[in-house]
């Protein structure tokens, strides 16, 4: 199998070193190439035996499987660049942040010439970015979710699952471009959104010694790229806004319990918050 990887990042990068990894440990002899805005990039990873050679016009038609894993809007442009280039029986996935303007070009830029796009977003990252952190290891166990073009294709979905294999992902599930940016909004980047204006507090200076797992839970995603996120929010703006407005009203509510001094409404407030954790996650 032939594989071409798009962007170099923490998830390409890491996405790269798997299929290595599994491909020597199995003899199976793939050969894997790579694009990185930054050519550097691209040549350490040939140098370091991760990458075969470069992807480009030369062998991007010999591809059986692309990657796609540049920011939303980089990666739509790619798509339009390089898909008259793509063969019919390949398959074109992202690995990006939200699925609905990607999906909605790769399902009609496949169409067009042939080929199979599966919209995809693997649920594993650090806090840190760039190749230099990315690992063969970053997919094992985690969350898969997909965005197919067909929802009556059992065979479609073990070949994508088969496709795959060499990450090791732990679990698949198969969604609406739709559904997946109303569901991350929530899940991933109101979470960013609250951590990073939670370190912004000018008692956050002064917390060593004075914090614990709480603070860690709460603030490890403040430590962000600020250029990928800004376009990811924006490119999920209306589910974004709903999840901040939900959340804006609720703390609304423990504001005004504490100013008012209404101990019964602030533990009825609490209360309604564990109640929903024990019956969301048991």
């Amino acid at each position: 199998m032939k594989i071409g990887i798009v962007g170099l990042g923490l998830i390409g990068g890491s996405m790269a070193k798997a299929y290595r990894e599994f491909s020597v440990a199995n003899d199976l002899g793939y050969e894997i190439y790579g694009y990185n805005r930054s050519k550097s990039i691209t040549d350490f990873a040939i140098l370091q035996g991760v990458l075969d050679g470069k992807l480009d016009e030369s062998t991007i038609p010999e591809c059986d499987l692309i990657f796609v894993g540049l920011y939303p809007v980089s990666s739509i442009e790619y798509m339009e660049e390089i898909a008259p280039l793509v063969k019919k029986s390949a398959f074109m996935i992202d690995l990006c942040g939200t699925k609905k303007e990607i999906c909605r070009t790769g399902f009609a830029l496949a169409e067009k010439y042939g080929f199979t796009f599966v919209g995809g977003h693997p649920m594993a990252g650090t806090h840190f970015s760039g190749y230099k952190y990315s690992r063969s290891t970053m997919f094992k166990g985690a969350p898969m979710v997909i965005v197919p073009p067909r929802f009556d294709d059992i065979a479609l979905f073990e070949h994508i699952k088969k496709l795959l294999e060499p990450a090791g992902f732990g679990k698949f599930s198969f969604t609406t471009a739709d559904e997946h940016d109303r569901m991350i909004a929530f899940t991933s980047q109101l979470a960013h959104v609250v951590s990073n204006a939670y370190v912004k507090s000018p008692t956050a200076k002064n917390h060593k010694g004075f914090s614990a797992g709480s603070y860690k839970d709460m603030t490890r995603v403040a430590w962000l790229n600020e250029k990928m996120w800004t376009e990811l929010f924006f490119e999920n703006k209306e589910p974004l806004l709903y999840e901040i407005d939900e959340i804006i009203s609720s703390l609304s509510e423990y504001r005004d319990a504490l100013e008012s001094g209404d101990k019964e409404k602030m533990q009825e407030i609490l209360k309604a918050g564990r109640i929903a954790k024990e019956e969301i996650d048991g």
